[in-house]
């Protein structure tokens, strides 16, 4: 009798470790799959921020350099068609006065000829 009430102790014994090693191996399980919920949402935003910073830098630089080249080319083909124009005007207005004295002179000296 005493033989089978040890042999059911030891039995008992056995059950619940096997039980608790099993309760482990579940808890263990949550962890890890907590763990690796965690770490993968962090590791993605983590990325998600460093693909964000890094093509927004690209897409600014990249924008400016094109604004900066339209506004230039812009600038440029205004100013060249103003300093043009005014040298322009410049150039007629003298050439025109000159032309003007000369043909005074060329009248005067026509006269001073036929005089």
């Amino acid at each position: 009798m005493k033989e089978n009430a040890v042999i059911t102790i030891i039995s008992i014994t056995i059950i619940v470790l096997n039980m608790m090693m099993i309760i482990v191996q579940v808890i263990k399980n949550v962890i890890m799959v907590a763990t690796m919920a965690e770490v993968t949402t962090v590791t993605m935003a983590v990325i998600t921020a460093e693909v964000t910073a890094v093509t927004m830098a690209v897409v600014t630089a990249v924008t400016m350099a094109e604004v900066t080249a339209a506004v230039m080319a812009v600038v440029t083909a205004v100013t060249m068609a103003v300093v043009t124009a005014v040298t322009m005007a410049v150039v007629m207005a003298v050439t025109t006065a000159v032309v003007k004295d000369v043909a005074a002179v060329g009248a005067g000296c026509f006269n001073l000829i036929n005089n």
